[in-house]
């Protein structure tokens, strides 16, 4: 009884605090889910379903302890959504590699990582494959295109075609699970021209005016100022270059080019701003007509319309759903901006998109926010000053560009392993001109279109952007711009956000407790140790770390695969660099001798023959199969198990065994050839 009194007393001093745990216990269900090794089964999840009813009735009889009843309920109702999503969005995907025709409609178009235009098609028809085990979705990357087919267009071409690649590292960024969600059953690149089968129709028109937005955006403002605008109005990121994006990252500017909280803030904040002021100054309007409301609702809906022209991509569905939180408050006479409405904001995404929860775009987004919504409210009840009137906006912009900044860096050295050093100085040099120069333009000349005069607001606009662009470039340039950081383990994250929400969201001093975990966290990240020796599931590449850093077996190929391991290493090394710190090369082979094992790099038929018969320790990796008598790894060996970590003496930790067997992974059975390599590491011991 007296637990129960004391529990009852500590949450009753939490009345008016315990929404927003509501999205955290339902993150709870959803990260449970998604940390599973394998898919539970129907049985579970109706058990799971039938325990989140009843924890939920149990906590609609109001007693003082209902909370209690709520926390299992929602973490419970988490994992069942989790899984509802999962099944919901599945679709066939390829299995094997395809050559040959590819035919569908253009829904995306955008651009790799190596700065090749990429189209994502809908609809689709590969030749030789039944429908039934067509994708959803396939997209293509164009090499050498010169026309670019416009959306909703039917196209064919001939291309070849790969399933979605599983993490290149274990425990890595697992893109197969990122491409389940959005039901692409198959990636990859064509070198014939994109031809025109059936001209764009009225099923995709918000597409075609994106389109043609982006396009006449570039046409009036050529170069990369056309890219930028395509990219902030339109969500078009195709006329944007590697460098400028490079530069944009390096200074932590990136922000700006995706359309999510910050532009559709300033949008509807600007549109709300301007038409109750408008108002305000025709007496009798502002005397008979509830100003504030109507000002809202026509915020609202240019959040709408800017949703609907820039694509509708999660980061701006977030960020219109929180705006959306923000202006109904509005009409409900009730605080805007409050740690209730950024928990309802994140309930809604959480319900709509649970697989958001592992992206950075979700946890940076709702950290910066909470974390500026918990420091102007301390600052607020505090009644702490912010300088002479007419300074308080510059604090303010200097204290919010810091809050959001600490809140944010954590999550995007933890994904993207760079900390910008003067993030700080761009931010203050550029998000003022976004808020008070730019969206305000692009409004201008959007409200003077009709008229011919859009050329007014679009020169104001260009200008601004040229500034942007400007500071991007110079701060990326400073000496030292960027540090980068090794990869945190995985449970570094929900201990630093755990703590972190904790000490936002409890009343009291108890609240500090919450910063334990959190420098916990930070410590862990700081002595985490990064696998000895890396196998690409290509057969492609090996990487082993040695002193001066992880030395590469190949100065080219695989590319992509070494740039995430020198990223997740800290080390900003190029690949050339990387491959130079290989120490022994026999004949044409690079060769590593472990503590009873030694690995051969042999990549292609050529260098594979040159392998010269194989001792009982002898691990071959290889992209063909091959070498009599020899343990080769290959593709086809290698997807039974993905992508492989060893330490140096030999302890294996394979992606599957870090991903788990989930409907996204499709592994095969493991053969005769995985389980002579886990013999060969155990010291010849069987397991």
């Amino acid at each position: 009884m007296r637990l129960g009194t004391a529990i009852s007393d500590i949450l009753h001093a939490q009345r008016g605090s315990l929404f927003p745990w509501v999205p955290v216990l339902l993150g709870a269900g959803i990260g449970g889910y998604f940390s599973l090794k394998s898919e539970p089964s129907g049985a579970v999840i109706a058990g799971l379903a039938a325990l989140s009813l009843l924890s939920g009735a149990c906590a609609v009889l109001r007693r003082p302890l209902a909370f209690l009843c709520w926390a299992p309920a929602l973490v419970a109702a988490g994992l069942c959504l989790s899984y509802a999503r999962t099944h919901s969005v599945s679709a066939p995907v390829l299995d094997f590699r395809f050559y040959g025709p590819v035919e569908g409609r253009v829904i995306a178009l955008d651009r790799s990582p190596t700065d090749a235009l990429r189209l994502t098609l809908d609809q689709v028809r590969l030749g030789r494959v039944a429908q039934e085990d067509t994708p959803a979705r396939v997209r293509i990357s164009l090499k050498g295109q010169a026309v670019i087919p416009p959306p909703g267009a039917r196209v064919m071409t001939t291309a070849h075609l790969l399933p979605p690649q599983g993490p290149a590292e274990p425990g890595g960024f697992d893109f197969r699970r990122h491409a389940w969600f959005k039901q692409l059953g198959g990636l990859g690149y064509t070198r014939v021209p994109v031809l025109l089968a059936e001209a764009p129709g009225a099923a995709v028109p918000v597409e075609q005016l994106r389109r043609g937005l982006a396009r006449y955006l570039q046409q009036r403002l050529p170069g990369e100022t056309g890219g930028f605008a395509a990219a902030v109005t339109a969500g078009d990121r195709s006329g944007v270059s590697q460098e400028t994006l490079e530069a944009l990252r390096q200074s932590n500017l990136a922000h700006l080019l995706a359309i999510s909280g910050l532009h559709m803030g300033l949008l509807t904040g600007f549109v709300f701003a301007a038409l109750r002021s408008l108002m305000c100054l025709v007496p009798w309007i502002a005397l008979h007509w509830p100003v504030k409301k109507l000002a809202a609702v026509a915020a609202l809906s240019a959040g709408a319309g800017y949703l609907l022209l820039s694509g509708g991509s999660v980061a701006t569905e977030r960020a219109f759903i929180m705006v959306a939180v923000m202006f109904g408050a509005v009409l409900l006479d009730r605080r805007a901006i409050t740690l209730r409405a950024v928990a309802v904001a994140a309930v809604i995404v959480l319900l709509r998109r649970p697989e958001s929860l592992l992206s950075p775009g979700f946890q940076m987004s709702f950290a910066a926010t909470a974390a500026l919504v918990a420091v102007f409210a301390a600052l607020r009840d505090r009644e702490v000053p912010l300088g002479p009137r007419w300074l308080r906006p510059v604090a303010a912009l200097v204290v919010s560009s810091a809050v959001a900044g600490a809140a944010t860096a954590p999550f995007a050295a933890a994904h993207f392993n760079t900390i910008p050093h003067y993030g700080l100085l761009a931010n203050l040099l550029s998000v003022p001109v976004m808020g008070s120069v730019v969206i305000p333009a692009a409004v201008l000349a959007l409200c003077l279109a009709p008229f011919g005069l859009e050329w007014i607001g679009l020169s104001v606009m260009k200008w601004g952007m040229d500034w942007i662009l400007w500071v991007a470039r110079g701060v990326s340039g400073f000496d030292g711009a960027v540090s980068h950081v090794a990869a945190p383990g995985p449970w570094v994250l929900p201990l630093l956000a755990g703590g972190m929400i904790f000490a936002v969201i409890w009343r009291g001093r108890l609240r500090l407790a919450g910063l334990l975990p959190a420098a916990a966290a930070l410590g862990i990240w700081a002595v985490a140790e990064r696998p000895g020796i890396l196998i690409a599931d290509s057969g492609g590449l090996v990487g082993v770390m040695e002193d001066r850093g992880r030395a590469l077996s190949r100065a080219k190929g695989q590319a992509f695969t070494a740039e995430i391991w020198l990223e997740n290493d800290g080390d900003a090394a190029s690949q050339p660099v990387a491959a130079s710190r290989w120490t022994e090369v026999r004949g044409a082979l690079p060769v590593w001798h472990g503590g009873h094992f030694r690995l051969i790099h042999a990549p292609g038929a050529r260098k594979l023959s040159a392998v010269n018969g194989c001792s009982g320790g002898d691990i071959v990796i290889s992209t063909v199969p091959g070498g009599d008598g020899c343990l080769v790894l290959t593709p086809e060996v290698m997807r039974q198990t993905g992508s492989l970590a060893l330490t140096r003496d030999g302890k294996l930790l394979t992606a599957r065994q870090a991903a788990g067997d989930r409907p996204w992974t499709g592994w095969q059975p493991e053969g005769s050839e995985i389980r002579r390599l886990r013999l060969l590491l155990n010291g010849g011991k069987s397991q």
